[in-house]
C-alpha cells in the first residue's frame, strides 16, 4: 500500500528532543509523527495509509468504540545497537498477535506486511527520539479502534489503525528491582470464552481496580487467580509470570485463552531451555506457590512483559498473610535471562534464533 508522506509542520527541535529523551520516564512522551489507516469495509478494506504529525483524533460522539469497546492494541519496542542502527525485536509475532486479537474482537485483520511496513516508517522518521540511557527504547504502540458512527450492536464497518511511539526508560521506578505483589481475591482479570487471550483495552480497564487495591497495601502489581475455582494463577496486571525451582524445574501458566501470550514470554521458554532447564507450561496455585517458596524448594519469581522486560517477584501479599521468594532479591536465573534478553534486543548479544530485525 502506498503511504502518503504528510510533512510535520513543525517537529521539535533536537535540543528540546535531546533533553526530553534524557529522562523520559514511561509512557509520558511522545514523538512527533504517527501512522494512519483507514478501514471500511464498503469500500475495499484498508486504504488512505498515511505518515503525517502526530494530532487529535477526531471521532463522532456515535463511534462505535465508544459505546462497544471494539479495541485492540499491541506494544513493542525498538532499541539502539552498537552499530548505530536500531533493532525491532519479533515484530512479526506482534503482527500476529495482533491479528489474533482483531479475530477475538471481530475486527478486520490487518495484513502483516502492512503492519510491518507501518512500523519500520514511523520509526524511520522519528528513530531520534530513541533513549541512548541505560534501558532506554523507543515504545510502539500500534492500535485499531471502531470508527463507524452506529449504535447498533454489531461489529463496526468502519476502524482506523494508529501507530504512535514514546521514548522510554524503565517500567518502574528504581529499574529492575524486586516487586511485591497483591493477590486478588476478589476479582478476576479473565474467565473461559471470554478475551482474555486478546490485548484489548477493557481486559486492563477490569485490572484497575484490583491495582488500586494492590497499591494500597504497598504492592507494585496484582496477580490473578483463575475465574472457575479461583486457585490457579494465571498473570499479572500486564505480566506473565514463571516459578524457578531448586531442581532445575520452570513451571510457567500454560496458555488456555485467559491468559495473553506473552511475546517475551515465549522467548524466556527458548532461553530457559537453551540453559537447559525443564520449563513445564502447566497450572500453579497459589497455595503451592506459598508452600513452595516457605519450603524453599521455589527459589525464584520472575515476572515479564514488553514494558518490564523481565522483573524479580521478591514478595506476595494478601488478605491471607504475606510470603517471600528465596531472599526477597533478584535469583540468579532470573538476573541471568534479563541480561542474556536485553542483550539479544540490544544487540550486545549473539541472536542465534534471528529474533531482531535491524532498521
Amino acid at each position: 500500500m502506498d503511504f502518503k508522506h504528510i510533512p510535520h509542520p513543525a517537529p521539535v527541535p533536537g535540543e528540546t528532543r535531546a533533553e526530553a529523551i534524557a529522562d523520559p520516564g514511561f509512557g509520558k512522551i511522545f514523538t512527533d509523527h504517527m501512522v494512519v489507516i483507514d478501514y471500511d469495509a464498503d469500500k475495499g478494506g484498508w486504504h488512505s495509509a498515511k505518515l503525517c504529525a502526530r494530532e487529535p483524533i477526531a471521532l463522532d460522539p456515535a463511534a462505535a468504540v465508544l459505546h462497544y469497546a471494539q479495541e485492540i492494541f499491541e506494544g513493542m519496542k525498538a532499541y539502539h545497537h552498537p552499530d548505530g542502527s536500531l533493532g525491532l525485536f519479533r515484530p512479526e509475532q506482534n503482527a500476529r498477535r495482533f491479528n489474533a486479537s482483531a479475530r477475538r474482537m471481530a475486527m478486520p485483520e490487518l495484513p502483516e506486511e502492512l503492519f510491518l511496513d507501518s512500523i519500520k516508517r514511523l520509526v524511520g522518521v522519528d528513530g531520534g527520539w530513541t533513549p541512548t540511557i541505560d534501558g532506554g527504547a523507543l515504545y510502539l504502540r500500534p492500535f485499531m479502534f471502531a470508527s463507524e458512527a452506529f449504535l447498533g450492536v454489531r461489529p463496526a464497518r468502519q476502524y482506523k489503525y494508529i501507530l504512535i511511539a514514546s521514548p522510554v526508560g524503565g517500567y518502574f521506578k528504581g529499574g529492575a528491582k524486586p516487586v511485591k505483589i497483591w493477590v486478588s481475591r476478589n476479582y478476576t482479570r479473565a474467565a473461559p470464552g471470554g478475551t482474555g487471550a486478546a490485548k484489548t483495552g477493557g481486559n486492563y480497564a477490569a485490572s484497575l481496580v484490583p491495582q488500586s487495591e494492590g497499591i494500597e497495601n504497598g504492592c507494585d502489581q496484582v496477580v490473578f487467580l483463575d475465574a472457575v475455582e479461583k486457585k490457579w494463577i494465571e498473570e499479572l496486571g500486564g505480566m506473565n509470570l514463571f516459578f524457578v525451582f531448586d531442581d532445575g524445574t520452570v513451571i510457567t501458566p500454560p496458555l488456555t485463552g485467559t491468559i495473553l501470550p506473552g511475546i517475551t514470554r515465549d522467548s524466556l521458554v527458548h532461553l530457559l531451555r537453551e540453559e537447559g532447564l525443564n520449563v513445564r507450561e502447566e497450572p500453579y496455585s497459589i497455595d503451592q506457590w506459598r508452600a513452595d517458596a516457605v519450603k524453599g524448594n521455589l527459589i525464584e519469581t520472575m515476572a515479564c512483559g514488553t514494558a518490564a522486560v523481565v522483573t524479580p517477584v521478591g514478595s506476595v501479599v494478601g488478605p491471607d498473610g504475606e510470603f517471600s521468594i528465596g531472599s526477597g532479591g533478584t535469583g540468579q536465573i532470573t538476573h541471568k535471562l534479563r541480561e542474556k534478553l536485553v542483550g539479544i534486543q540490544t544487540g550486545a548479544v549473539a541472536d542465534p534464533n534471528n529474533w531482531v530485525v535491524k532498521l
